[in-house]
């Protein structure tokens, strides 16, 4: 296939967005329109190279996903956060399993992803105006009740533009974790919920994804985990000063340049 760099600049798109509240999904399907590239490879494509971001995750918490693998069987803390992170996995899961073939049919456009983008970032300021209560200050202070909400959270996400990071980040907010540990458990979560989904619409799109697309595949993947690598790491230094408004603001004037870009 030609144009190399096509691959390699949605790569990028998806790795700088994946893991901010201003959703990956809405920006590949905005970037695909403006780049000519869409149809149904396209949306397999833009789904499969989030596995490159997945990996960076792995990567960026390797010490200590190792260390509470290692602690799993005698750490009761430990199997009740795992259980939290399974428990908020399963609404996503169930809903995107039925609805998986209407969404990418329907709903994989920018008008709509404008939408969702403009009431994100209303949802966003919203939330960070209200009086919260912070209860939860680390990973493993994180009951499977409160992990449930930030599940249903996700399921909003389902509908591209809304952003799985910002619907689980902010549903932490709400339910009373502090914005670190709303984070951490948004990408703890993203493991299970992006590998899931990434492989379900590879086997299902699998006649789409020959083998003349595996060049294109690899530098997608490549350069989703390099820069999703470094946002992750710049993401959580960022979060320790600042507020989640400026995601916000930025979600706003997006969507309504992509509404006036798009509209006609």
């Amino acid at each position: 296939m030609g144009f190399w760099w096509l691959p390699i600049v949605l790569g990028i798109v998806e790795g700088l967005t994946e893991f901010l509240p201003v959703s990956s999904t809405g920006h590949l399907i905005v970037a695909g329109y403006a780049l000519g590239f869409t149809g149904e490879f396209a949306n397999t494509f833009e789904i499969a190279i989030q596995l490159g971001s997945i990996l960076a995750v792995v990567v960026y918490f390797r010490e200590r996903l190792a260390d509470m693998v290692r602690r799993f069987p005698t750490d009761a803390g430990v199997r009740v956060f795992a259980a939290g992170v399974a428990l908020a996995f399963l609404p996503a899961a169930l809903v995107g399993f039925v609805a998986h073939g209407a969404i990418k049919t329907y709903l994989f456009t920018p008008k709509t992803v404008a939408f969702a983008l403009i009431a994100g970032g209303v949802a966003i300021l919203l939330i960070e105006a209200r009086p919260g209560v912070v209860a939860v200050t680390d990973l493993e202070a994180v009951r499977p009740r409160t992990a449930l909400w930030v599940g249903l959270a996700q399921c909003l996400a389902l509908f591209p533009g809304v952003s799985r990071a910002g619907a689980t980040i902010m549903g932490g907010l709400v339910v009373g974790m502090d914005r670190k540990t709303s984070s951490e458990f948004s990408f703890f979560l993203a493991l299970p919920t992006m590998f899931a989904a990434t492989l379900y619409d590879a086997y299902k799109s699998r006649a789409l994804l020959a083998e003349e697309h595996a060049l294109w595949l690899g530098l997608g993947l490549t350069a989703a985990f390099v820069t999703a690598l470094a946002v992750i790491a710049l993401f959580m230094t960022f979060i320790k000063r600042h507020t989640f408004r400026v995601f916000a603001y930025y979600r706003i004037v997006f969507g309504l340049v992509v509404l006036f870009l798009f509209w006609t």
